[in-house]
């Protein structure tokens, strides 16, 4: 029997087909409309013109409303998520200032990129929000660590130690007082007053001790160690001391290639030729070296050391050894050659940057002339004002980046503002009368060729 024959059965079949074909277009069109209502918008704001949306409010994710309609009634708000897809809307709020650390942006230094005809790009890792440097990432994984092992408990008076020319100690004194420790820090006494002045600010314990080498047992290094070790015989309160130990602690590295390495990778889409940074701890450098070439699989980037002067790290790269083959390393008491550039530089292999040493391909010695005159010019040029480990990085992404092809992509690190830099770098800065003069040519500002 036709179907045909009975029309009621023929009307359902093809009311049914027709829903079905609609469901099918709907679907179908649902990808294609997004782009038509994205075209639309912009056809309406250009003829209203650029300030258009100017005062609407930011929700995280570009918001426009549609006309009434009468079929929808009331105007519907339409939101493009695709506008920054890493912001998680569902996330209103966060929890704490540690939520303020790491998604640092990328920025490209236009002055330095145009003078070598490669773009150099770099991690602003002053924005940090807790102590505004890369430590930040390190320190809030060395608390983790601690407390995952229960070597802290929040609020039972444990006091963190660590031993700092500053900034990791900036770092630990921020976290400690927001997690319900307290912090203890040691430092040099030929580091910058603002440094140790913030820290008693954000209520630390401070002791600025003389220069010595890491053998003496008075390196502010073995000094908070030691501290550490004597607090539960001088406080008998149930309290405990806890040992950063940046230098060794394996969450050191850790922390950056589980943040900054990811972070840089995604921000550049995998585009990266060389990575640029100085090493005190090492972490840095050795975290984000393991992550670009072990795990994001980036075989041709090149890792670059840039080292200060008096620092062994540079030799060590370059020639295998930190002075001379006779010469057994971490047994001479010579004091480092003195260099005016804080928190990058070291006459000695720590664990954390032996965790990546086999993955640096090169290393650049920076003086402390050319750290002043780049930190200047960024100035000048791009209105970057930084301190000296930036500094010192950036005269090495400027030479790393003329041993590249025309048009290659080198990521480096700014990692203080110079507002930390007052009293030393920048007063430095001031006396070589550079404040005065203002240079035209960076490779001539530096002292280095064009050719490399």
């Amino acid at each position: 029997m036709a179907l045909t024959d009975h029309p009621k059965a023929y009307g359902t079949a093809a009311v049914a087909f027709a829903f079905t074909a609609g469901i099918l277009v709907t679907l179908g069109f649902k990808d294609f409309y997004p782009d038509l209502e994205r075209r639309y918008q912009r056809k309406i704001r250009s003829a209203k013109g650029p300030l258009a949306s100017a005062g609407a409010p930011n929700t995280g994710s570009a918001a426009v409303a549609r006309r009434d309609s009468i079929f929808w009634g009331p105007p519907v708000q339409l939101e493009d998520h695709e506008a920054n897809p890493d912001i998680h809307h569902d996330e209103i709020a966060s929890e704490g200032i540690e939520a303020c650390i790491g998604n640092t942006p990328l920025l490209k230094i236009k002055s330095l990129s145009e003078a070598t005809g490669r773009t150099i790009l770099a991690k602003a890792e002053f924005l940090n929000g807790a102590g505004n440097s890369p430590k930040d990432r390190v320190a809030l994984n060395i608390i983790r660590e601690a407390e995952a092992q229960r070597l802290l408990t929040p609020h039972r008076g444990d006091t963190i130690y660590e031993g700092t020319v500053g900034s990791t100690g900036i770092s630990l004194a921020t976290l400690a007082r927001a997690k319900g420790y307290r912090a203890h820090i040691c430092m040099p006494d030929d580091q910058s007053f603002e440094k140790s002045d913030l820290l008693h600010h954000l209520g630390a314990t401070v002791e600025r001790v003389p220069v010595a080498p890491i053998t003496s047992p008075d390196h502010f290094v073995n000094l908070a160690k030691r501290r550490a070790i004597e607090h539960e015989r001088r406080h008998n309160d149930g309290s405990k001391g806890f040992f950063a130990n940046q230098f060794e602690s394996k969450a050191n590295w850790q922390a950056h290639f589980r943040s900054t390495g990811p972070e840089i990778c995604h921000q550049t889409d995998g585009e990266v030729d060389a990575f640029v940074a100085g090493a005190g701890t090492g972490g840095t450098i050795a975290g984000v070296a393991r992550y670009l070439k072990e795990e994001a699989n980036l075989q041709n980037v090149k890792i670059v050391l840039a080292d200060p002067q008096g620092s062994g790290l540079f030799n060590k790269i370059k020639y295998g050894v930190m002075y001379s083959a006779t010469e057994r390393e971490g047994t001479r008491r010579r004091q480092q050659v003195d260099s005016i550039v804080e928190g990058i530089g070291i006459n000695r292999v720590t664990d954390n940057f032996e965790a990546g040493r086999d993955l640096v391909d090169d290393a650049v010695k920076v003086t402390d002339e050319q750290a002043c005159r780049m930190a200047r010019w960024l100035v000048e040029k791009d209105g970057i004002f930084v301190g000296s480990s930036s500094s010192v990085n950036c005269v090495a992404a400027v030479v790393a980046a003329m041993k590249l092809p025309a048009g290659s992509q080198v990521v480096t690190i700014l990692c203080d503002s110079g507002t930390r830099h007052l009293s030393k770098f920048w007063k430095q800065i001031k006396e070589l009368g550079l404040e005065e003069e203002e240079a035209t040519d960076v490779f001539e500002a530096l002292g280095i060729s064009k050719k490399m």
